[in-house]
């Protein structure tokens, strides 16, 4: 190839650590692999020059010839055999997967995990609950639906007596090699095996409860013990209540999503109880005890002479349980005035009497009655 800059090829600064080159390879290899990019030429092209690149730069003896004399006079098309021009693609940590993914997993590992245990699937369940048994927990039963080894063949899908063999085609691996021989050398990528269907084994008697599956859908009745103090948005798990694995892995774990449905008398807001109280305008005035209702029944408490509306006191440790912590929230409670709409005369009257005696109607200047007096004549 004519010059070229092997750093910029890989979208770098030059003098890049060699951490800072592998990584570059390995985001645009994964762009312009051409199992990614099939008949495209120019995909296919910049993969060459990517690799051409990393051969350079990835060999400190090449690299340091390079920076010094930029030369491209170094062999970079290299075999592809199992791997892309040296480059060790099992250090790759998640991009291995992602590879495989593309690629047919022809990076080695990925037929150990296929057919290694594998954990179940997890399951959701929502649960509605009221106020109350949000509040203060609750045992509950829930009836779920799941994959299950089937109990008749122990989850081996063959018949019983009988049992699966290790599939000839593919080994028992799961997967078929496939090489390909292509202008920028041989690529090695792996497909699924035809004959087993990727499972590696061969059931020639299945099953006649899963048919050859090694799992069921059964229906389950789980009993939940609900805590007190869950709310809305709360999830609980409970490990090992899902699906059931494959290949002797564990089962899968069943998350439970809490609803709690409001209460006619309550208010909650975290692990705090609001609540309103009416009084009327002369016990607010004189003071008065009251009953107030909380989550643990009704409790007395002393209003002093003088409440104003809007004031709200608070029943220490009065609130809800705090799930995994210690102690309780607090109740809170608003104090309404009630003002009354219709007087009967008696209560007129009463209410005159004490605006003159707080001094609210003046005596009229050239009347003898004071205007108290004319109100109370105008009553009868």
């Amino acid at each position: 190839m004519a010059k070229k800059d092997y750093y910029e090829v890989l979208g770098l600064e030059k003098g890049a650590s060699e951490d800072e080159i592998k990584k570059a390879f390995r985001k645009s290899a994964l762009k312009y692999h051409p199992d990614r990019n099939p008949g495209d030429k120019e995909a296919e092209e910049k993969f060459k020059e990517l690799n051409e690149a990393y051969q350079v730069l990835s060999d400190p003896q090449k690299k340091a010839q390079y920076d010094q004399y930029g030369t491209t006079d170094f062999n970079g098309a290299g075999g592809f055999e199992g791997g892309f021009g040296g480059f060790d693609f099992s250090d790759m940590g998640g991009f291995g997967d992602i590879f495989d993914s593309f690629f047919g997993g022809g990076f080695g590992g990925s037929s150990k995990r296929r057919n290694g245990p594998q954990k179940g699937a997890d399951l959701e369940y929502n649960l509605n609950l009221t106020f109350e048994e949000a509040v203060f927990g609750v045992e509950k039963q829930v009836n779920i639906t799941r994959s299950e080894n089937c109990e008749k063949c122990n989850g081996t899908g063959a018949k019983e007596g009988t049992q699966a063999h290790t599939c000839d085609k593919c080994g028992g691996t799961g997967q078929m090699r496939v090489q390909r021989n292509t202008a920028l050398g041989s690529f090695v990528s792996m497909s699924t095996c035809d004959k087993c269907g990727g499972k590696g084994k061969i059931i020639k008697e299945p099953c006649p409860e899963c048919k050859g599956k090694g799992k069921t859908r059964k229906q389950r009745k789980i009993k939940i013990n609900v805590p007190a103090g869950v709310d809305t948005g709360n999830v609980m798990p409970i490990r090992g209540q899902g699906e059931h694995g494959n290949n002797g892995g564990p089962s899968g774990d069943l998350y439970i999503n809490i609803r709690v449905m409001p209460s006619d008398k309550f208010k909650r807001k975290g692990f705090d109880i609001y609540i309103d109280t009416h009084i009327s305008f002369a016990k607010a005035a004189l003071g008065v005890e009251l009953k107030v209702p909380t989550i643990d029944g009704d409790v007395k408490y002393d209003v002093p002479a003088g409440t104003q509306p809007g004031t709200v006191f608070r029943l220490k440790g009065k609130g809800v349980t705090k799930v995994n912590g210690h102690g309780r929230g607090d109740q809170y409670v608003n104090v309404v005035v009630d003002i009354p709409k219709n007087l009967n005369q008696k209560q007129k009257e009463a209410i005159l009497m004490y605006m003159e005696a707080s001094g609210e109607m003046p005596e009229g200047k050239n009347n003898k009655k004071s205007f108290i007096d004319k109100l109370k004549d105008n009553l009868k």
